[in-house]
C-alpha cells in the first residue's frame, strides 16, 4: 500500500431548496475526479462527516447540512500503470482504437486519480500506444468528461496521433453527441456561439463570455420533446473544455443531471403535479449528465478514408428517456 504524504479536504454546506441525495452520489458529483466506489470507502473509513457525525453512505443530504470530506493523497508514480479493466473496443488495427468509454471513467491518470482510468486499461489491452504525450497519457489525442460516456479515438503509433491531433486542431473531426437537456425548444435547429472561458468564481468550472476566453461553436437539433425535457442532437465545430453542458446552460437548457452546471435542478415543470417526487426517481437513474459521445468521424491517416463510428445510448440514458 502507498504511504499517505498528506491530506486535502473538502467543506460543503447544502443550500436550500437542494433535493434530497445520497451522500455517496452527492460527493461523487461534486468533487473532481471522484468515484462513487472511492467516496464509499473513504466514509466506512470514516474521513467523512456530517454535521460532525460520521453517518452512512445511504444518509441523505438535506438543506443546512455542513460537510466535512477528508482525502487521503498518496504520491504520484513515475507512471500509468496497466490494469485489467475492460474495454469496449468498437474497432481496431494496427494504428488507431476506437472506444466506447463508460460514464464514470476518467481519461487518463491524474491528481489524486492514478489507476481505475482508461489509459490503465489501455496499457494492459496493448503494448503499442502512441508516446507524443507524457507518461500519464499515451495514446489520448482527446479526451470526455469523466461522466460523459462514448466514442474516443486511441492512436497507437506518434505518426497516426499527430495526423489525427491535426484533424481536431483543424476542426475536421466530426462529433455528434445526443443529450437529454431540460425544456422545449423554441426552434428546432440552431447554433450557439459564445467563447467558453474558466470561471472566476470556481476554477472547476467554465462559463460562457462574450469578450473573454476562447471562440467556441455549438449546433443543435431536436431529436424528440417529451413533457419537461428534450433528447437533442449536437455537433461540435471546437472542442472546448466542458463546451456543450456550458453553451446548453447558456440558451436555459442544461443538460439533464448535470451536477456542475445547473442539471439537477427543478428547472422546468415544476407546476406539474407530483413533479418533486417524479423529479428525484429521474435523478435517481441518472447521477450525471445525460450526454453521450455517439458518432465519431475522420480521414483514417493510414487509410486516408472517411471513417465513421456509431454507438448505442448507455442504458442509464435509455432508461431515462423511456421514463420521460
Amino acid at each position: 500500500m502507498s504511504q499517505i504524504i498528506s491530506e486535502k479536504k473538502y467543506e460543503f454546506v447544502i443550500p436550500d431548496g437542494k433535493h434530497k441525495e445520497r451522500l455517496d452520489v452527492f460527493l461523487t458529483n461534486s468533487v473532481e475526479n471522484a468515484t462513487r466506489s472511492k467516496v464509499q470507502k473513504l466514509i466506512e473509513s470514516k474521513y467523512i462527516t456530517v454535521n460532525g457525525k460520521y453517518v452512512k453512505a445511504s444518509y441523505l443530504v438535506q438543506p443546512k447540512d455542513k460537510i466535512i470530506a477528508t482525502q487521503p493523497i498518496t504520491p504520484r508514480p513515475e507512471k500509468a500503470e496497466a490494469e485489467d479493466i475492460p474495454l469496449e473496443i468498437i474497432y481496431e488495427d494496427d494504428y488507431l482504437l476506437i472506444i466506447n468509454k463508460p460514464a464514470g471513467m476518467v481519461a487518463h491518470p491524474a491528481y489524486s486519480n492514478y489507476t481505475g482510468t482508461l489509459v490503465n486499461a489501455l496499457l494492459h489491452h496493448s503494448d503499442k500506444l502512441s508516446k507524443i504525450n507524457e507518461n500519464f497519457r499515451p495514446g489520448i489525442v482527446h479526451r470526455l468528461d469523466k461522466e460523459t460516456s462514448g466514442l474516443l479515438v486511441i492512436a497507437k503509433d506518434n505518426w497516426t496521433h499527430a495526423k489525427l491531433a491535426e484533424q481536431f486542431s483543424k476542426h475536421t473531426i466530426e462529433r455528434e453527441y445526443w443529450a437529454v437537456a431540460w425544456g422545449l425548444f423554441k426552434e428546432r435547429k440552431g447554433e450557439i456561439n459564445s467563447n467558453i472561458t474558466r470561471s472566476k468564481k470556481d476554477r472547476k468550472k467554465f462559463t460562457h463570455s462574450n469578450t473573454e476566453g476562447k471562440t467556441a461553436t455549438t449546433y443543435y437539433e431536436v431529436i424528440n420533446e417529451f413533457e419537461f425535457t428534450t433528447l437533442v442532437k449536437l455537433n461540435l465545430k471546437t472542442g472546448r473544455t466542458h463546451q456543450i453542458r456550458v453553451h446548453m446552460t447558456s440558451i436555459n437548457h442544461p443538460v439533464f443531471g448535470d451536477p456542475t452546471y445547473g442539471g439537477r435542478e427543478l428547472v422546468y415543470g415544476s407546476s406539474l403535479p407530483k413533479m418533486k417526487n417524479r423529479f428525484n426517481n429521474l435523478m435517481k437513474i441518472m447521477p450525471r449528465q445525460a450526454l453521450h459521445a455517439k458518432t465519431l468521424g475522420f480521414i483514417h491517416p493510414k487509410k486516408n478514408k472517411l471513417v465513421r463510428f456509431d454507438s448505442e445510448l448507455p442504458d442509464d440514458m435509455k432508461l431515462l428517456i423511456s421514463k420521460l
